[in-house]
């Protein structure tokens, strides 16, 4: 951030469709980081699980060799590419930890190039089209924000964007920004209205976590039909990864049916001019929320 202003940030944003072959898509991650990078990015967001297809379609232990450790290829790479246009890069790895213990992880590589944090998905889902619970042993780090040359930032992935707890917890411990690396899509043979609710379903609780924590959040998703080969069915992820401020107004949206990379700069002294009119934080009943540790209540 040297010479500029460190009111803001200029974030960028890699959305683009994934290919069968795994070091094309890494390539195709690290050419639209360059692009952002031309473009002035301080921080740039990757998809989920962005070296791969979405292979938890199906249920296949052949698509655990797909998984490698951290530190590893995939975390060189992104190093080199962020020490290189001096960058903070948010990516995301499917990390093999030990025999049998697998993880949907983020990884954070820092400006000069070290891995200055990860976070292991916590909220694992298990749906049609969506077999993660075979492939993703649950996160085991909690909710903490990871500190970087641009800022404290608070990643999860994907599922966890829609559970306002998490995002709490991360604005609590001091996260400045959340961020999502996502993939998620429609079944192709939903309609159209039906399509339309679960996007917009999607962007306003997202949109919802930043006026919760006064904060700004930067998700990425993957875009493109993916067929899987085993299964003959498919998923068509909707792209429309976006950028919002600290009240959810959205400062830019990418289409839904294309590859694209945004570069949007990010009023990051919003924040606390946000919360101190709308003090959410401050006004917290803390005495009366003992049974949100319950899966329901009696």
């Amino acid at each position: 951030m040297t010479g500029q202003d460190p009111s803001w940030l200029t974030v960028g944003v890699v959305q683009y469709a994934a290919e069968a072959d795994s070091d094309r898509n890494l390539e195709n991650a690290l050419s639209g980081i360059r692009g952002a990078a031309r473009d002035g990015a301080e921080l740039v967001l990757l998809p989920e699980l962005h070296n791969h297809r979405y292979f938890c379609q199906s249920e296949n232990p052949a698509f655990f060799d797909l998984a490698e450790p951290i530190p590893g290829p995939t975390t060189g790479k992104l190093a080199d590419c962020a020490r290189e246009f001096g960058l903070c890069i948010v990516g995301s790895v499917f990390e093999r930890r030990a025999a049998g213990i697998y993880h949907n992880t983020a990884v954070v590589l820092d400006a000069d190039g070290s891995l200055c944090g990860t976070y292991r998905k916590m909220h694992i889902p298990d749906d049609p089209g969506y077999h993660e619970k075979f492939y993703f042993t649950p996160g085991d780090q909690g909710f903490v924000p990871i500190d970087t040359s641009v800022g404290r930032l608070g990643v999860m992935v994907c599922w966890d964007q829609w559970y306002p707890e998490a995002a709490r917890l991360m604005a609590l411990s001091g996260a400045e920004f959340l961020l999502y690396p996502t993939a998620i899509g429609w079944d192709p043979n939903d309609a159209s209205d039906e399509k339309q609710r679960q996007l917009d379903s999607w962007h306003t609780i997202q949109r919802a976590h930043a006026i919760a924590n006064g904060l700004p959040v930067v998700c990425c998703n993957r875009v493109g039909r993916e067929i899987h080969p085993e299964t003959g069915t498919g998923l068509d992820f909707w792209g429309a990864s976006f950028v919002c401020g600290p009240q959810g107004e959205t400062l830019w949206q990418a289409d839904t049916h294309r590859s694209e990379v945004g570069v949007v700069r990010v009023n990051r002294a919003r924040s606390e001019e946000i919360r101190r009119i709308w003090p959410f934080l401050r006004d917290r009943r803390i005495d009366a929320y003992a049974d949100l540790v319950k899966r329901a209540r009696d």
